[in-house]
């Protein structure tokens, strides 16, 4: 049977089913946007609490809206599920599972092997399996092709088995990286150009035609789809790690220069202000608490780890990420100056930090940095609450469970004056800074929030 043409005329009527596995931040968005392109989506998570929600039309992610999660599952394009054994009638399978890093700072594997072993367990002829997760280069080749293989190895292998493998003929392999923005008001999933790697010819071409449906191109004129074609899943694999390194070495160097233009009494965010009115050759990174996100504080070390097996030190990359994880411990020392300047200890002082998640206008929590520097702050002595309508409890982590609730933002005013330090951590958008101005007696601005809404508290420092 010629499985790919069968696949191929699926794709291109749309009458493919999809299983996304991992309904996060970055499989709930893609299993939206195959919906609302007319696929039948079905959407697996090992969560059962996301279930229900999903069912009820209801979302678990603030930047999603409920609207686009009802009316697909009203149309029946979309339906949730933590019974893996209907992978059997999927025609297209994506993994979107976290990819975190151990104790020791190295790769934990066991969310992609573990959605490997089931897929392999109902794995049928025909199918087009896509890896999203980041992760080091070799990962699609090394772990899910022999598990894949093994699973079709009854299959007889015949006609176009592209070397004698039954990839490429029997069931089709590729990794394409997600580049998932969350929030980000220019781009989105379907805006987003998609770097794709197939194991073979016929798997690039079937998940290029796959994701051809659902992303756009790259430029109006294109008469193509969004997809970027590279020679092999490690190409995509790495490139995906480029992008995230790229960022993070940046952010460590102006996280550095943070550090010594402090102590010459030079003010960081001016220099970024003019050295970016430079019109080539140079591209603004800002400083901040640390890195946060699934992506930047973690894919480096994927690559780190990965190039041991090639007896070669990234000494580059392992310092910035040194730089970037010293960040939150810099914020603290300066919190203690800034209360020392006053006669005031950071033991018993009660700080108040605004912003939880990541990053802006996002309720995000992975890999946040206000999380270290509750840590911190309570091995300091400090006594910390918190501030953000993003995150109204935060969640439990991997590290950390603090079981701590947002101050209401009824309440915020009245509670200001009661802080010997207010801590930006975070800048949403919807927060009045002009409030906390107003009401706080000492603030530490690590996000130059005040200076870029040209607010003047009395007594403001920056971190």
């Amino acid at each position: 049977m010629d499985y790919k043409k069968l696949l191929l005329t699926k794709i291109n009527s749309q009458k493919a089913v999809i299983g996304i596995i991992g309904l996060g931040y970055v499989g709930l968005p893609l299993a939206l946007v195959f919906a609302e392109k007319g696929f039948d989506v079905i959407g697996f998570d090992t969560d059962k609490k996301k279930i229900p929600i999903l069912e009820k039309g209801e979302t678990y992610i603030k930047h999603i809206p409920s609207s686009r999660i009802q009316t697909q599952v009203s149309n029946g394009k979309l339906k949730a599920t933590f019974d893996f054994s209907l992978l059997t009638s999927c025609d297209c399978i994506i993994i979107c599972v976290p990819t975190p890093l151990n104790e020791h700072r190295e790769p934990d594997m066991s969310f992609i092997e573990n959605s490997a072993k089931v897929v392999a367990q109902y794995l049928q002829p025909g199918q087009l399996i896509t890896l999203e997760s980041s992760t080091y280069p070799g990962t699609t080749e090394e772990i899910l092709l022999p598990l894949f293989e093994e699973a079709l190895s009854h299959i007889t292998k015949g006609g176009d088995t592209e070397g004698g493998s039954c990839v490429g003929s029997s069931f089709f392999l590729a990794f394409s990286p997600e580049r998932e923005d969350p929030n980000n008001p220019d781009y989105s999933t379907s805006t987003i150009p998609k770097v794709v790697g197939g194991m073979t010819k016929n798997c690039l071409e079937l998940a290029c035609a796959l994701y051809d449906k659902v992303i756009k191109p790259a430029r109006s004129n294109d008469s193509g789809g969004g997809t970027v074609p590279v020679s092999s899943p490690r190409t995509a694999e790495a490139t995906k790690l480029l992008e995230n390194i790229y960022r993070s070495v940046n952010i460590a160097l102006v996280n550095e220069l943070k550090m010594v233009f402090d102590r010459m009494n030079i003010d960081v965010w001016e220099v970024i202000e003019a050295a970016k009115t430079k019109p080539f050759g140079y591209h603004p990174f800002y400083p901040g608490p640390g890195l946060g996100g699934h992506c930047i504080p973690i894919d480096p070390f994927y690559l780190t780890w990965k190039a041991r097996e090639y007896d070669i030190s990234t000494k580059f990359i392992e310092l910035a990420g040194e730089i970037n994880t010293l960040q939150p411990y810099y914020v603290v020392q300066k919190a203690i100056e800034v209360l020392n300047n006053f006669q005031l200890s950071i033991l018993n002082s009660k700080i108040l930090i605004i912003g939880a998640s990541y990053k802006k206008n996002i309720d995000d929590m992975r890999e946040s940095p206000t999380l270290k520097l509750i840590e911190i702050l309570r091995e300091k002595g400090a006594l910390v609450d918190y501030f953000d309508p993003y995150v109204p409890k935060l969640p439990k982590t991997r590290k950390y469970n603090f079981e701590m609730e947002s101050i209401p933002e009824s309440s915020l005013v009245s509670c200001l004056p009661s802080y010997n330090l207010v801590l930006i951590s975070t800048d949403h958008d919807l927060i009045d800074y002009s409030l906390i101005a107003d009401h706080s007696s000492l603030i530490l601005d690590t996000r130059n929030v005040f200076e870029r809404k040209r607010i003047k508290p009395d007594k403001v420092f920056k971190a």
